[in-house]
């Protein structure tokens, strides 16, 4: 029949394209297989959103995604490895609901750096380049910076929806004896700043007081006033009167755009949720606060940021002691209920395939156990976890030594993270932002990862 004898035509015009594809790629040196799988990546259509889940303090590769049953005791620890959903892939046992749909997950177990303290370590990871002022304790957040990652996509990737935030960060802002840097807009200012969410998503009364109106306050009686007040304000403006006006138009208009926004207010509301799903992501802080973050790319926003751990220290990720009682009962059960129950969650409404999810700290932990029964920091060689956005699930990218100490195969590092989360936004990671004085950065330092998708 002609609309059969079409369709072969066309499929096998798409197939002579694809193997051309293929054969362009395995000139440069891969493998056939590789090839393929080049090929398929680069054919990707771009993501819409990103969540990024970010456990400040450093969880220990060794006792989650990376174990080494076979080391020395003092370096495998206390915990057992259990099989997950992807044969021959092993993960810590108290990771049971991750397990479980680790056909959906690229576990990277070659990410490293060189920053051995939690602030310039965490520039590092949530900028994606080295801090300027280096491994210094104390690194806080400056308007030189170069932009976090939710900053810079918020620049290049604007929301598609009027009064949809682009960026989202929640449930707090991270305290480390300062501002922990990386959280900012740094030098693209304050039109990229997030949304920052300061409170407890897990409890009955979470609302978001920025998002309602004052009593007798009606959403025409707000542009009236805003009407007014730029007609008051426009004289002293064109007269230079006003200083740093842009900042503070920049704050008002977006303001303006939430309380006018029916779709962000009803995506802070998790009593719109049913029981059985809050419950799925677990009645915690941290479960609830992934629950909102799907909330919320479903509603548009691009990039969400999802604090684990508000401030470092007793009870964070950085378990210099009792480790493993630690991340037994407080640290990995929220955590793996939760990122299971996101990416399930964000799978069964068909937004996975659109959403990049990332899950990582700024470093991992010492291979070998110390006196206090603790891992302590080690930025060498530690674990990221990536499902969504095409990302190859079942996939182990990278290797470490048979310590866990340093990468052994396919080293990664956080630029190259952040050139993956940028190529797959459909931009690229050789692109040029420009700073206050006109100066240009490139987007990323990185390289995308592009064996990880496909």
């Amino acid at each position: 029949m002609p609309g059969n004898s079409h369709d072969h035509l066309t499929a096998a015009l798409m197939s002579r394209r694809r193997w051309l594809q293929i054969g362009a790629v395995a000139l440069s040196g891969l493998d056939p297989i590789r090839a393929l799988r080049a090929a398929e990546s680069e054919s990707l259509p771009p993501v819409r959103s990103c969540i990024l889940v970010f456990y400040q303090g450093g969880p220990s590769h060794l006792d989650t995604w990376d174990m080494k049953p076979k080391a020395p005791a003092e370096v495998r620890g206390d915990f057992k490895p259990i099989a997950t959903a992807v044969p021959g892939l092993w993960a810590s046992e108290h990771l049971p609901h991750l397990a479980r749909v680790a056909d959906r997950l690229a576990i990277v177990r070659s990410l490293h750096h060189r920053l051995t303290n939690h602030l310039p370590a965490a520039f590092t990871t949530l900028i994606g380049r080295d801090p300027p002022r280096g491994d210094q304790l104390f690194v806080g957040q400056s308007l030189s910076d170069p932009p976090s990652l939710g900053s810079a996509v918020s620049r290049a990737r604007p929301a598609e929806r009027l009064g949809i935030p682009p960026f989202v960060a929640l449930p707090h802002r991270m305290w480390n004896e300062m501002d922990v840097p990386g959280q900012s807009a740094g030098f693209l200012g304050s039109a990229h700043e997030p949304l920052q969410v300061e409170g407890d998503p897990s409890h009955p009364d979470f609302r978001l007081p920025e998002l309602e109106f004052a009593a007798g306050m009606t959403t025409a009686r707000l542009e009236q006033r805003e009407s007014l007040l730029d007609t008051l304000e426009r004289p002293l403006r064109s007269a230079g009167a006003l200083a740093a006006s842009g900042a503070v138009d920049d704050f008002r208009a977006k303001a303006l755009d939430l309380l006018g926004s029916d779709l962000v207010r009803r995506a802070f509301d998790l009593r719109l949720e049913s029981a059985p799903v809050r419950d799925r992501y677990s009645r915690t802080r941290h479960g609830q606060s992934l629950l909102l973050a799907r909330r919320l790319v479903e509603a548009g926003v691009r990039f969400v940021a999802v604090y684990d751990r508000k401030i470092n220290g007793a009870e964070s990720w950085d378990t210099h002691g009792s480790n493993f009682a630690l991340l037994k009962d407080s640290l990995l059960p929220p955590a793996d209920q939760g990122l299971a129950a996101l990416i399930e969650d964000l799978a069964d409404r068909g937004l996975l395939d659109s959403t990049l999810v990332i899950a990582l700290g700024e470093f991992g932990r010492t291979p070998r156990v110390n006196g206090a029964a603790g891992r302590d920091h080690w930025p060498f060689c530690y674990n990221a976890v990536l499902a969504g956005g095409g990302a190859r699930g079942g996939f182990v990218y990278g290797s470490s030594d048979s310590l866990g100490a340093y990468p052994d195969t396919n080293p990664v590092t956080p630029a190259d993270i952040a050139a993956t989360l940028f190529w797959r936004f459909g931009l690229d990671p050789a692109g040029e932002i420009r700073d206050r004085t006109d100066r240009p950065y490139r987007l990323a330092d990185g390289q995308p990862l592009r064996q990880l998708f496909g």
